[in-house]
């Protein structure tokens, strides 16, 4: 490296806006390029190693796959679960959570090597460039943030022209869809998605229906968290990539979401979700037999307050940690296991087998027979109840 040569780390996804990111950096730029890729589960291990070999072929010194698997779980999903959350009522907000997480992760590895520059591949009309600025801002203060493709408006042709001209050649092919593949489910844009008039054909989707007929599934949880799958014990992340597995050809867990996005504009996306959307159902069904009714009342405000600020790019708000705080200990009596049949395109939760199930009471089974109270203790409760009304309508009779 020359003396005065500057670091730069690129957050590296193997695709065309950071391949040419990191050869301009090292080639035009004269910078000391560090590839590195965040893995927050949307890479196979043969991914991983051609994005490595492809990082040293465009240019740089060194690469890095950082494994954030984990942390995205532990600091993201397990609130996400708890709160069951579902932008706008749809989305398991899937790739969008994972951005802080990497971003978090590069701005830790570049602050470790005393880089004086991060790069990324964002456009400058998506949601990501205000995750990626945001956390490096915050997490590295006063390290410069280089984006080439928002900020030279680059088209994708202008980039493969410029890595073919300089002996780089891969398979950067314009598809009809793009597709953000991640441990909390992947997100299909373009095709379709663009006319709001049209839906996704079957196609568009990378998990098709191969399956017919149904089966059973069972979810074990712990305090909120996914811990078996048909009683098969796993870690949760491990629960969450098996039981992917196991729906797999059933066409679970689609749909598109429409909403509003960070800078402004209305947004669509299409995406499927399978272990994602059957855990979130399984688990807002066990809660109903085992918190109370204002329990899930101010959780489920919670909920949403917390995805649409891990949305808007706010997980290092500290109202954050105070609302998983609330969320954490909700779900102290949220264990059981959730009954589901699952067929093509459906799914349905069905029972439930729980130490903590609130239905199972000694005061009474709804609809057959009160134990807890009398008649007379029925009658005298609905005649105090009915009072408001009563004396609301003795004044204005005509609204009757």
């Amino acid at each position: 490296m020359q003396k005065d040569q500057k670091k730069v780390v690129v957050a590296f996804s193997g695709g065309l806006d950071t391949s040419f990111t990191v050869m301009y950096l090292a080639k035009e730029m004269g910078y000391e390029v560090y590839a590195a890729c965040a893995d927050t589960g949307g890479f196979t291990p043969e991914q991983l190693a051609a994005n490595e070999a492809n990082a040293y072929k465009l240019g740089a010194k060194q690469y890095v796959t950082l494994d954030v698997k984990e942390e995205y779980y532990q600091r993201s999903i397990r609130y996400m679960v708890f709160g069951n959350v579902l932008r706008c009522g749809t989305y398991p907000i899937s790739v969008s959570s994972e951005r802080i997480f990497q971003a978090a992760a590069i701005a830790r590895y570049a602050k470790e090597i005393g880089a004086d520059a991060i790069a990324h591949g964002s456009t400058g009309a998506g949601n990501d460039q205000v995750r990626f600025d945001m956390t490096f801002a915050v997490m590295y203060p006063g390290v410069e943030i280089i984006t080439l493709t928002r900020d030279k408006a680059l088209s994708r042709q202008e980039e493969v022209d410029y890595l073919n001209a300089h002996g780089f050649k891969a398979d950067f092919a314009k598809l009809k869809y793009s597709y953000n593949i991640g441990l909390w489910g992947t997100s299909i844009c373009g095709g379709e998605i663009l006319d709001s008039r049209e839906g996704l054909p079957e196609e568009a989707y990378l998990k098709p229906v191969t399956k017919s007929g149904s089966e059973k599934v069972q979810l074990t949880f712990e305090k909120g968290e996914l811990k078996a799958v048909n009683g098969v014990a796993y870690s949760p992340v491990a629960a969450i990539q098996a039981l992917e597995k196991q729906l797999e050809g059933y066409g679970l867990g689609r749909d598109i979401h429409v909403g509003d996005t960070i800078i402004g504009i209305k947004g669509r996306v299409g995406f499927e979700a399978a272990a994602p959307m059957l855990i979130l159902a399984a688990h807002k069904y066990l809660e109903k037999f085992t918190l109370s009714k204002w329990q899930q009342y101010w959780k489920e405000q919670i909920g949403n307050w917390y995805g649409m600020f891990l949305h808007e790019s706010q997980y290092l708000e500290p109202v954050m940690r105070d609302m998983e705080a609330m969320l954490e200990s909700s779900q102290r009596n949220v264990s059981g296991t959730v009954l589901l049949t699952v067929g093509p395109k459906w799914y349905e939760c069905t029972g439930v087998d729980s130490p903590n199930d609130l239905v199972k009471s000694p005061f009474g089974e709804y609809g057959e027979m009160q134990k807890g109270w009398t008649a007379e203790d029925a009658k005298g409760f609905i005649r105090v109840l009915e009072t408001p009304l009563r004396v609301y309508y003795n004044r204005h009779p005509e609204e009757l």
